[in-house]
């Protein structure tokens, strides 16, 4: 399990990427990914091409990403879940709330 932040040269764009397990044991790395990124129109993209498990923990933690991008104008955009993991976002219809890019 891992999270790999890159954030773009004019802060405008953080990249955080999910290994493995996406579950409570990753909730205070996850919140310092993103806890200092707080220039407004931040786009946060959530890349889960890699993530095999997420839980309801995880489901947590992104809405909590994006009552933080909601707090600076900014955005949450999940890119490339596989099956699995767009499964359990479709069930918590996930797709009304954030951009989901398959």
């Amino acid at each position: 399990m891992s999270i790999e932040k890159v954030i773009s040269a004019d802060n405008q764009n953080v990249s955080i990427s999910i290994e493995d397990r996406f579950d409570f044991s990753l909730h205070q790395k996850f919140r310092e990914s993103y806890a200092d990124c707080d220039t407004n129109g931040t786009v946060f993209t959530l890349n889960l091409d890699k993530t095999s498990y997420m839980d309801s923990s995880a489901l947590g933690m992104i809405l909590l990403l994006k009552d933080h991008a909601d707090k600076i104008s900014g955005k949450v955009i999940i890119n490339k879940p596989n099956e699995t993991v767009n499964k359990i976002l479709e069930i918590a219809q996930f797709h009304r709330l954030l951009t989901i890019e398959l």
